[in-house]
């Protein structure tokens, strides 16, 4: 499992991985972003840091296998 793991992350660095990577990039930015404002608002809540980190991972591990179904492989 893991010599699967490291033979996509070095096609991935090479650039051999994905057929559109500035697709993929955009799509994790995008989903970054969100999860990023999810927590800045939510931090502005007066109460510990635990539950707006729980709440905007949660948000962004979710929306990112709708933002990458799309993405192609070599």
């Amino acid at each position: 499992m893991l010599e699967v793991g490291w033979y996509s992350t070095k096609l991935f660095l090479k650039g051999k991985l994905l057929r559109n990577p500035f697709y993929f990039i955009r799509q994790v930015a995008l989903a970054t972003t969100v999860g990023a404002l999810i927590l800045i608002a939510m931090a502005q809540i007066e109460t510990t840091l635990l539950l707006p980190i729980i709440i905007s991972s949660l948000a962004t591990g979710i929306a990112m296998p709708f933002l990458l179904k799309d993405i192609k492989l070599k």
